[in-house]
């Protein structure tokens, strides 16, 4: 009985945060990832490996089509390009001049930028409970980030500026990402499943058509030798891409689209609990930042 009523009400701000879940496994996979296969084509093979997973259960369902208008398809496919094709690699972009800490930093300013995006452009009018449960989680999450990484030194502390300019873009990118899938889902018919489809296959054409400009073929080539690699490539994806997109376009469907993207944002706090197992110290400072965030989203659930 009380599952069904957390199922009935909370629905998409339990998929937003069982996605963060995912995502916080899967960046610590794709950082040991990232030792051997440059980011972008890392991206680009995360998401070919999800649209495989997402055809197949389109498949088993006997779901061949997608209940939408064209006008929810060119969001979707739109919302693809700018937040998975362009977005990531704006972050990619920053991750090399800034590194961890600052690119996320930056990148906190999504679910702020994304509730004001939807008020302006969808007239989704919030709460104060939930304006306040979004800037409070945001907070939480920034402390946490801040605490846990290392300052940036050497190589990626020539270009801050230019650092700061792509993380913004990324910021941008990841809220009018989440507003046009919002304006999708909320506007039609269309399963969260088919529009994570959309998403991926605007993302990976985006990404297809920057690679050739990067040359790092030869650098996936050789990467495909290793059967282990390869393994953990298709695991991760099939959690942290598959299964994480399909719950972020869930939480977008039932939920509004600044408090998906501020629940969306919390992985950093479902890191923590891998890292201290992996031996990793962390401060106090930094577990007082996870009180702040859960506050944040104990008030964004009421």
């Amino acid at each position: 009985m009380l599952f069904d009523f957390w199922i009935e009400n909370y629905l998409g701000e339990l998929a937003a945060l069982s996605g963060a879940c995912l995502w916080a496994i899967a960046s610590v996979v794709y950082t040991y990832l990232g030792r051997s296969i440059p980011p972008l084509l890392l991206n680009l093979s995360k998401g070919a490996i999800a649209i495989a997973f997402i055809l197949f259960v389109l498949i088993l369902q006997g779901d061949f089509a997608p209940s939408a208008t064209p006008r929810a398809i060119g969001l979707l496919m739109l919302s693809g390009v700018v937040g998975i094709g362009l977005g990531d690699s704006f972050f990619f972009e920053a991750l090399n001049h800034l590194g961890a800490r600052r690119a996320l930093l930056i990148e906190a300013l999504a679910p702020p930028l994304t509730a004001v995006f939807a008020l302006i452009f969808l007239q989704e009018q919030l709460s104060i409970g939930n304006w306040s449960g979004i800037f409070i989680t945001v907070i939480g999450v920034s402390w946490v980030i801040s605490e846990r990484a290392p300052e940036v030194t050497g190589k990626q502390s020539k270009y801050p500026l230019r650092g700061t300019i792509f993380a913004l873009l990324a910021a941008l990118g990841q809220a009018s990402g989440s507003v046009l899938s919002r304006s999708a889902l909320s506007q039609s018919d269309i399963s969260p499943l088919w529009s994570s489809l959309f998403r991926l296959v605007a993302g990976v054409l985006v990404i297809l058509l920057i690679l050739p400009s990067q040359r790092q073929g030869k650098d996936w080539l050789k990467s495909l030798g290793d059967k282990q690699l390869i393994g953990i490539i298709i695991l991760t994806s099939f959690a942290g891409t598959f299964l994480g997109i399909w719950l972020q376009q869930t939480a977008f469907k039932y939920t509004a689209a600044g408090v998906a993207q501020a629940l969306l944002a919390t992985s950093p706090l479902f890191v923590l609990p891998i890292v201290i197992c992996m031996g990793e110290r962390v401060s106090k400072r930094a577990l007082a930042g996870v009180v702040v965030a859960i506050a944040g989203i104990f008030i964004l659930f009421n």
